[in-house]
């Protein structure tokens, strides 16, 4: 089931922003940012929920977030202005069925809008899950989801504490319907309706901007600059871009006679092939993207061509990966079909993507890891549509120029599956990025 195939009506425009420098690109105020999440939140709980709950048979949702422990689930349905849970939070959402609207409260010392309707009056009934478990029984649900999950950490968000008293609250009969809501858990985090996908696209040339302004003279200079110098250099720019990260980018070199990466404090020189790792969040949306640059010798015009080359070869890795998508496949079943492709055609692939959205290495199946490439448990579950990719994989191809040298050519990209086919946010690239120490 496409679950936002019924979708209609509010699409939120993504903000626009500049296409020079991410240093000099408009970037939303804050207040302006939290106007456009609010809105994307109304959307996504009057759609996707309702989708996700009749595709699983759940009737009944029930999310528990205590203050300073959320759940990964509940903090994003929260709105703008909230951060997080506020002592006990409790989120209920109960599917009447025949096509009604399904019924959003909180069970909660504070409201949440619009949003979830307020359900607790302390003053009238002192006890939270007195007033919870009054709720259900109302309400007579079937199935109830909670957020338990032995295999994903997504899914797994309530915890012990509040786990045992929620059962206890609600007495044998309704714990006994009790279910493991993976399946909504998951599905409300991958998917992206179609406004968060026109602002990814803001999020992912945001981005790329930032590694091509690393990847220049003016922050590298061959002899001096050191990869760990480039490293610092994109998370203070990510941060005056009044973006945020979610992890510390990584630079690195391949150079002949080297049979590795070399990081650290590694001084770049030329004749290196540079890589960098970088991922910065926008509207709380994650972008991971990984680049190959060049750094020009004295009188070089372009790079080596085996470099080119097996820059190339990781780009038909990508193409092979993105025609291998289906939907409903598990993240198994699409990197073997992927790897066979790309072996056929003399590549030699090594694929470790993995889905995007509120988080970096977000909710849903995987896609092969780097050190793994054959079927693993965690990418075991379907590929859905409507979700965002990141087509993060390598290549690894012998360079004529530098006696023959084995090197992996590592390219990541963000995408998004539309249920039929895999296509970039932002591009793709293709050829290196050149830095020539003469500008």
């Amino acid at each position: 089931m496409r679950i936002l195939a019924s979708i209609a009506g509010l699409v939120v425009a993504a903000i626009p922003l500049s296409t020079a420098r991410a240093s000099e690109a408009h970037i939303s105020t804050v207040r302006e940012q939290a106007t456009v999440r609010d809105a994307w939140l109304q959307e996504r709980l009057d759609t996707i929920v309702p989708a996700l709950m009749r595709r699983e048979g759940v009737d009944m949702w029930i999310l528990i977030a205590r203050e300073g422990m959320d759940d990964p689930v509940l903090r994003t349905m929260l709105p703008a202005e909230q951060f997080g849970a506020r002592r006990r939070t409790i989120l209920t959402m109960f599917d009447p069925g025949g096509g009604k609207p399904v019924e959003r409260l909180t069970v909660s010392r504070y409201g949440l809008g619009d949003f979830f309707k307020a359900a607790w009056k302390p003053e009238q009934e002192p006890d939270q899950w007195t007033r919870l478990a009054a709720l259900v029984a109302e309400r007579e649900p079937k199935r109830i989801a909670i957020n338990t999950s032995v295999s994903d950490a997504f899914a797994d968000g309530l915890t012990s504490s509040q786990h045992a008293e929620l059962l206890s609250a609600l007495g044998p009969k309704f714990a006994a319907r009790v279910v493991a809501a993976n399946g909504l858990s998951i599905g409300w985090l991958e998917t992206r309706i179609p406004a968060e996908i026109a602002a990814y696209r803001d999020a992912v040339r945001l981005t790329r901007q930032i590694v091509r302004e690393a990847f220049s003279a003016a922050v590298i200079t061959p002899d001096k600059t050191t990869t760990a110098d480039v490293e610092w250099w994109i998370r203070q720019r990510i941060m005056d871009s009044k973006l945020g990260t979610w992890f510390q980018p990584s630079v690195g070199v391949a150079r002949r006679g080297s049979d590795t990466y070399l990081e650290g404090a590694t001084v770049i020189r030329p004749g290196d092939l540079i890589w960098t790792d970088v991922g910065a969040i926008y509207l709380g949306l994650h972008t991971d993207m990984q680049q190959l640059g060049y750094v020009l010798r004295s009188g070089e015009t372009t790079a080596p061509a085996g470099l080119t080359a097996g820059l190339h070869a990781a780009n038909r890795v990508q193409q092979k990966l993105m025609a291998a998508f289906r939907a409903g496949d598990s993240g198994n079943a699409i990197l073997l079909r992927a790897r066979e492709a790309s072996i056929a055609e003399g590549l030699e692939p090594t694929i470790y993507s993995h889905p995007i959205g509120y988080h970096g290495h977000a909710a849903g199946p995987a896609i092969g890891f780097w050190d793994r490439q054959q079927a693993d448990p965690q990418g075991d579950g379907p590929v859905h549509a409507d979700t965002a990719w990141s087509i993060e994989l390598s290549a690894t191809h012998a360079v004529p120029e530098w006696g023959g040298q084995r090197v992996a050519f590592r390219l990541e990209e963000d995408a998004w599956f539309d249920g039929e086919r895999v296509q970039w946010l932002d591009g793709a690239q293709t050829e290196l990025i050149l830095i020539d120490p003469a500008r």
